[in-house]
């Protein structure tokens, strides 16, 4: 199919790309359509056509740029496929796993496996619920008309990197180093292991190409109806704080604030060495090498207020 539109059969678009299947189910659609149309099944599920078919015809690699997009409607959808990966997708490839591995090697690379998957589920999980908690109420406030100034999408787009890379790496460690006979079982979970990776990949993309750009729309439309009143032309000009990033900004606030480089890393979704050679880098720039420096160039340049200051 070329493209897919109101009039096409929802059962149409499955046998043109079976992984809609999760598609449908995320955005709460209910199986049982029969032939309606995409059309009359959105509406009989209170689905946003618009949304359904942008986000449709984009995992599938055809033209979405044609359908408006709700963001409350994208977020139901992402909210959905957050739980379907973390409660179901992930949870039944540790269950294959472990009954696929032998845990008698003597070397106990069987041990060291589970534990790759595990760390690995552990990041998407702390993903996926920073979205869930932070990044989800913050465009919620968005869609009220509530603009927040001291959270930009873009800073949180920088660190969104799709994480299914690491599946492939484990997929590809059982199939070219993980030596066992009998691989009945270990040979589904591997299948379910591309499935969830594809998926995954999916899911970031869609994220990453309409999301994140509807967010941002959202923002520069809120953000230019208070700009009078929130921007101050002093600060703006500033030349010692425009020779730092963003990002480097983020960092001096929360140096300022009392927090640690690993709190730091938590905080912003980067590794502690990224955290370090940015103050690495803070201090070769600003020639300030030390947090109580660092704290009163914060507050002289307005990047944390006094009152935020804990008190030692």
């Amino acid at each position: 199919m070329v493209e897919y539109a109101p009039h096409n059969k929802m059962r149409e678009i499955i046998v043109d790309n079976n992984l809609l299947l999760m598609v449908i189910s995320r955005f709460g659609i209910a199986f049982g359509f029969g032939d309606r149309s995409i059309r009359e099944t959105c509406e009989a599920n209170n689905v946003d056509i618009d949304t359904f078919l942008a986000v449709a015809n984009f995992i599938s690699g055809k033209n979405y740029k044609d359908y408006p997009i709700s963001l409350p409607s994208l977020m139901e959808y992402l909210k959905r496929a957050h739980t379907s990966v973390l409660e179901f997708s992930l949870p039944t490839i540790r269950r294959k796993l472990i009954e696929a591995i032998n845990y008698v090697d003597t070397n106990d690379v069987s041990f060291l496996l589970m534990k790759f998957y595990d760390d690995y589920v552990g990041e998407v999980r702390r993903h996926m619920e920073h979205e869930n908690d932070r990044i989800f109420p913050y465009v919620e406030k968005l869609l009220g008309g509530t603009a927040d100034p001291d959270f930009i999408i873009s800073r949180y787009s920088v660190s969104h990197s799709p994480m299914a890379s690491k599946l492939k790496e484990l997929k590809d460690i059982f199939i070219y180093h993980y030596h066992q006979r009998d691989n009945d079982t270990l040979s589904s979970a591997l299948y379910d292991i591309i499935v969830c990776e594809r998926d995954l990949m999916s899911h970031f993309e869609v994220e990453n190409n309409l999301f994140l750009p509807e967010v941002e729309r959202l923002e520069n439309t809120l953000m230019a109806n208070v700009a009078d009143t929130v921007v101050d032309p002093e600060e703006e000009h500033d030349p010692q704080l425009e020779v730092l990033s963003e990002r480097e900004k983020e960092i001096v606030r929360y140096v300022a604030l009392g927090m640690s480089n690993k709190e730091i890393a938590d905080r912003l979704y980067l590794s502690v060495h990224t955290v370090t050679t940015h103050r690495r880098n803070l201090s070769s720039k600003l020639d300030i090498h030390s947090p109580a420096g660092l704290t009163i160039f914060a507050i002289l340049h307005n990047l944390v207020d006094l009152n935020d200051i804990p008190r030692t």
